[in-house]
């Protein structure tokens, strides 16, 4: 078997649907809340299968899959995904805010992550920075900027570390990086899309201050996030997709030359 045909076949049971059913544009996500609301305002159903849950809209040309939570589960993402003819993805999820004046429902465009969760070394040597695909962080703040939206522009530090806001040396490490946000997924779906050469960019949610005590995400204050952002978060990554393509027909720098129909390498 080569590896297209057992990306493919993994895909198949992961996610409970043939390939056939992606649509050209894909959302990525950490939460099976986001493809529900996805299946239920666009009247399409939820596959699933071992370890995705899934939904396609064929109106839009838009896929959305939640494929969990962790650096090993964005790889593994990535990986399989790379092998169908996406022309853009995006990836919606949230992070732990680290600047004082940063709000719950504030959104953060990384433009780079700190590869503190060891999976993107799988891709490259440790000089190698995770960076956000160029085309499609325009794409991002095109749509940031049309909509009047609140966002935050900076660098996220991704970790393999989720008990750790009780850990002092480590939140020590974290300030001095000067990182902007936590979270656990960036650097790994940045490294391994540009080792793919996958169209991939990402808006972040700040749901939780974690720096403070009183900022940590509890049961009470994430059902609340979903609840209020939510619904706006899958609505702007939806639009950002669509500009996406315009920016691609444009051939705006940073897409691959396999999503502009053009048949060599980079």
């Amino acid at each position: 078997m080569h590896e297209e045909l057992f990306a493919k076949e993994t895909l198949e049971r992961y996610s409970g649907c043939d390939v056939s059913a992606f649509q050209p544009n894909l959302l990525l996500t950490n939460f099976p809340r986001y493809v529900e609301y996805f299946s239920q305002t666009r009247n399409v159903p939820i596959g699933e299968g071992s370890v995705f849950k899934v939904a396609h809209c064929p109106k839009e040309g838009v896929s959305i899959l939640d494929f969990k939570i962790g650096s090993p589960a964005a790889a593994l993402v990535v990986d399989l995904c790379s092998f169908l003819p996406f022309k853009s993805s995006l990836f919606l999820g949230m992070c732990g805010g680290l600047r004082r004046r940063y709000v719950v429902g504030d959104y953060l465009v990384p433009v780079a992550s700190i590869r503190g969760e060891g999976t993107s070394d799988f891709y490259f040597p440790a000089e190698v920075p995770a960076l956000a695909n160029f085309l499609m962080q325009k794409a991002v703040t095109d749509v940031m900027e049309e909509t009047k939206s609140l966002y935050h522009i900076g660098i996220t530090y991704t970790t393999n570390m989720r008990f750790w806001e009780f850990n002092e040396e480590f939140k020590t490490r974290i300030k001095n990086t000067k990182a902007q946000a936590i979270e656990m997924e960036c650097a790994t779906l940045f490294s391994a899309s540009y080792k793919r050469k996958f169209t991939l960019g990402a808006l972040l949610l700040i749901s939780d201050l974690p720096l403070n005590l009183d900022g940590i995400k509890t049961k009470k204050s994430s059902s609340s996030v979903y609840e209020k952002h939510m619904p706006d978060h899958v609505e702007k990554g939806i639009a950002i997709l669509k500009q996406s393509k315009l920016l691609q027909a444009r051939h705006v720098k940073g897409a691959y030359h396999r999503n502009l129909g053009v048949n060599k390498s980079d």
